[in-house]
């Protein structure tokens, strides 16, 4: 009984190492979210303060991964950023506690009683091809 377990044994550690590692690479990707904002003519520097100032710490305490923040150079009174989710369950699940957090709506009213400052915003769900460099 001895011997056959020793010559099972590593043919089930093998088994169960190839399944673990196959696993390991069908790992599902991230997915990102790219979000355009529209501001009104001449709020574009309110809304990059209220991201410097209070809007990505909010992000990263609603484990909402920062990729990167651009202004197009053709497109003015624009914000375009990248975030990224380990899923869109988790993506839904981090926006509405973002929306309910208190300093969030505090930051919010705060930084638009001069007016509003976005007046359109798309968002995109994105998911990384096997060839992408980011996933």
């Amino acid at each position: 009984m001895t011997r056959k377990l020793l010559l099972t044994l590593p043919v089930a550690l093998l088994v169960f190492a190839g399944g673990y590692w196959s696993g390991m690479s069908q790992t599902k990707n991230r997915v990102f979210e790219l979000r355009t904002y529209t501001t009104n003519e001449g709020k574009l520097p309110d809304l990059q303060k209220r991201f410097r100032e209070h809007t990505v710490d909010i992000f990263n305490r609603h484990s909402m991964t920062s990729v990167g923040y651009f202004t197009p150079e053709d497109k003015p009174n624009t914000l375009v950023y990248i975030l990224a989710f380990p899923s869109r369950d988790a993506a839904t699940k981090s926006w509405a506690a973002f929306r309910d957090d208190p300093e969030w709506k505090k930051v919010s009213a705060a930084s638009e009683e001069n007016g509003k400052i976005v007046t359109h915003v798309d968002s995109v769900f994105m998911d990384p091809l096997d060839f992408s460099a980011i996933k």
